[in-house]
């Protein structure tokens, strides 16, 4: 086990090989910006958050020809835009605590059926069930749909862009779709497995979370779904660990930005604060991206100050304890994602077919 330990530390340090990843980064990164940009000029930051779980329908397909990938961002917006739209139900209904734990929970499942279905990548309904916590830790305040709609727009946008490309070659294959064979038999079965284990992980997470009295179990929640999305127990632990060694060193960005210190950056924009943020979200967006498939950690360093700095524009805390609950939730989830992988094993069926 210290072997094993060791193996993925020295990963830690390694890198993958390139594949673009500054077009697919620039494409999400234009997603992001658009629409957080036009927010942001009509006065309400606030509602960003909306527009980048729309954009991260970017994300999706970013290797396949325009086409597939066409057919891939629509499902992916569809699991966004649910998690973004339970979410919104939850925070205007006033409903969170255990609430979010066992919707939240349910919807990994659910999630992950449909995941396994299509063939998603990234793999998993980890970015459907952030969405959904996020947004239901906030507070609504503009009608439920306008939200709704904002990030559908946004998601739209992001599938437009990611199909402009077309425009140049125009070449379509007619009956072309995406590999993914049905769920039967013993597909279904370590499908039915997975799906429990989302549950119980998520669940168990946020369960935590709550006893805790934490202010955001959504962070253990979606913690615990990352190591779910690997193909076996070396690759679970790899994300895991990347997990929490990415989330610390983001968390180091953050407090640079938020922390009410003199050399602060946003002590050097007064007034324009919220400008500072919504670029600073979308800059770290693109090095999410562009770091996403080569070092899960590298891009979590990235993916952190997105989530966090966006959650600030949303609804404004105390940037000391935002900074602490993220760390320990985040080790909380992570740690029990890779406890169920171990505890709750499946048979050796692939879910996703070759590529």
């Amino acid at each position: 086990m210290a072997h094993v330990l060791r193996r993925h530390l020295r990963d830690l340090h390694s890198l993958g090989p390139a594949n673009n990843d500054h077009l697919a980064a620039l494409r999400v990164a234009v997603s992001v910006a658009v629409p957080s940009l036009a927010l942001l000029v009509f006065g309400r930051p606030d509602l960003i958050i909306y527009a980048v779980f729309g954009a991260l329908t970017g994300m999706y397909g970013r290797s396949e020809p325009h086409q597939l990938r066409l057919t891939h961002q629509a499902q992916a917006a569809l699991v966004l835009l649910s998690g973004v739209g339970v979410g919104i139900f939850l925070s205007v209904n006033h409903l969170h605590s255990w609430w979010l734990v066992g919707v939240e929970a349910v919807l990994a499942g659910v999630g992950s059926v449909f995941s396994d279905r299509v063939n998603l990548k990234p793999n998993g309904p980890f970015f459907g069930i952030l969405a959904l916590g996020a947004c239901a830790s906030v507070p609504t305040t503009i009608p439920w749909f306008a939200a709704l709609l904002i990030a559908a727009a946004s998601a739209a946008f992001s599938i437009a862009i990611g199909f402009g490309g077309w425009v140049r070659g125009r070449q379509w294959q007619p009956g072309a779709v995406r590999s993914a064979a049905p769920l039967s038999g013993l597909r279904r079965q370590a499908a039915a497995v997975h799906a429990a284990r989302y549950v119980l992980a998520v669940g168990t997470a946020g369960s935590i979370g709550v006893l805790s009295g934490s202010g955001h179990p959504h962070w253990a929640m979606a913690a615990a779904a990352v190591p779910l999305a690997g193909a076996d127990l070396p690759s679970s632990v790899h994300r895991g660990l990347h997990r929490m060694v990415g989330t610390f060193l983001g968390l180091v960005l953050v407090a640079v930005v938020l922390l009410p210190v003199p050399w602060a950056p946003l002590t050097f924009f007064p007034g324009a604060e919220a400008a500072v943020l919504a670029l600073l979200v979308i800059a770290f967006q693109f090095t999410t991206e562009l770091f996403m498939t080569r070092h899960y950690g590298l891009a979590m360093v990235s993916f952190t100050p997105v989530i966090l700095l966006m959650t600030q524009l949303a609804a404004p805390a105390d940037p000391y304890v935002l900074i602490t609950e993220r760390a320990v939730e985040t080790v909380v989830g992570a740690v029990v994602g890779i406890l169920v992988i171990v505890l709750v094993r499946r048979r050796a069926v692939r879910l996703q077919p070759r590529s």
